[in-house]
């Protein structure tokens, strides 16, 4: 027999209160694969317990790592790491796995992973991962659905990157703190994780700098160290909770979060209708006058509006007023959430890589998760609905949600898990 969690929302109230959100995911499953660069420990302090980094923690352990928790607290014992080879088991739950391989070739010249997968939301291709590790000298081969990465020694050299890739980026990163020389990265990713990916390097004795928007430069070190570092608050949980207020035109405080990082989201929540102001570190957004439409939205690389951000705003939007328009820049399966949404009422319309919404009335219904933030959006919309809409696809929403009901009941939301048995 297996347990099936469902959520169940009763939709219709207010949302109200303050909340803490918890660490970031997109900040610290880089780090902890960069952890595998130092021989001592490493302690991440407001470590999100969700599904991602169980996942992350489990990849760890085969490769020798130790780790323990306190609290909110890991620690990460990597003095005694000897293994190179993760299984497809293993890596084709989240593709950010992939970047292990940078860190791999790093520590012991030799890393072999499985295909990485994770969310059914686009294709992901890993070529520019591959392009990064060749130019710093790795010899790559692709074997019974494997990747194998070599290198006697890695070794400093300039990468332009045809595209801006946050995962590739984070892979350069990690192959180039132990290369012998120095490397140069240009047209890399400019996501806040990147800079925090950097800062943990430093914290561990990495050199690095950003010579200019986009250009990071890496001499090479011989060795690192043990560090610890408190995780960022996670900006995509800061702005689902805030999206969440607003389709219920409720107001939320959140009591640390990421400024300066969420600056595009709040535009166009400031479009919409909503207010907000930063206080003493606390982000006060009252969504109480939620009430325009948002005639066209794309998603882009940061700092442009956040293709994981993209699901919730859709689901604030089938409750406001007027017609609203979103194009997808970042994935092409980023709409799947559209046929759960038309099943409460919504009114949307798919053409390709745009979305078109009518805002209307939603109803309650029984609904199922595909993928992280649709199943994050879900929700959302459950919470404007009349009568009781429950969600399917939990663990979906746990790999980048520690406990989403229990932060919204936080914010007086009638929301609760129940775990069934499916024989």
């Amino acid at each position: 027999m297996d347990h099936l969690d469902e959520i169940h929302v009763i939709g219709g109230n207010c949302l109200k209160g303050s909340i803490t959100v918890q660490g970031s995911k997109n900040t610290v499953l880089p780090i902890m694969a960069a952890s595998l660069l130092q021989r001592e420990i490493c302690v991440l302090r407001g470590c999100p317990r969700i599904l991602d980094v169980c996942y992350m923690e489990e990849i760890l352990h085969i490769l020798g790592v130790v780790t323990w928790w306190k609290g909110h607290d890991l620690y990460l014992d990597c003095s005694k790491v000897c293994g190179m080879e993760i299984a497809s088991e293993y890596t084709g739950r989240m593709r950010c796995s992939v970047i292990l391989l940078g860190a791999l070739l790093g520590r012991n010249q030799r890393g072999v992973i499985g295909y990485p997968g994770g969310c059914v939301i686009g294709k992901r291709p890993i070529d520019l991962h591959l392009y990064a590790l060749k130019s710093l000298g790795a010899i790559i081969s692709e074997k019974n659905g494997k990747i194998q990465a070599d290198c006697k020694k890695l070794k400093g050299q300039e990468i332009n990157f045809p595209d801006r890739s946050v995962g590739a980026t984070e892979q350069a990163l990690l192959a180039a703190v132990l290369a012998e020389g120095e490397t140069v990265l240009r047209n890399c990713a400019r996501e806040p994780e990147i800079t925090w990916l950097c800062r943990f390097l430093q914290k561990m004795g990495a050199r690095i700098w950003h010579e200019k928007e986009g250009c990071i430069r890496v001499q090479g070190v011989t060795s690192l160290h043990g560090t610890e570092m408190l995780i960022p608050a996670d900006r995509i949980v800061t702005g689902t909770y805030l999206c969440a207020a607003a389709a219920s035109r409720g107001s939320v405080t959140v009591e640390n979060a990421p400024e300066g990082e969420m600056e595009a989201f709040l535009e166009v929540y400031r479009k919409m209708g909503g207010q907000y102001e930063w206080k003493s570190g606390k982000l006060i957004a009252n969504g109480a006058g939620i009430q325009f439409s948002v005639p066209f939205l794309e998603t882009e690389a940061y700092p442009g509006f956040p293709t994981d951000l993209q699901s919730p705003l859709l689901a604030v939007l089938t409750t406001v007023p007027g017609i609203s328009r979103i194009r997808e820049n970042i994935f092409e399966n980023r709409f799947k959430i559209c046929s759960e949404l038309t099943k409460m009422g919504a009114h949307i319309e798919v053409r390709g890589s745009e979305v078109k919404i009518c805002g209307s009335r939603l109803k309650g219904c029984r609904l199922r998760a595909e993928e992280l933030r649709g199943g994050a959006a879900l929700v959302i919309a459950a919470l404007a609905a009349d009568g009781e809409s429950v969600i399917e696809g939990v663990p979906f929403i746990r790999r980048g949600y520690e406990d989403i009901c229990r932060d919204l009941r936080y914010l007086q939301a009638e929301v609760y898990m129940e775990d069934i048995l499916s024989v």
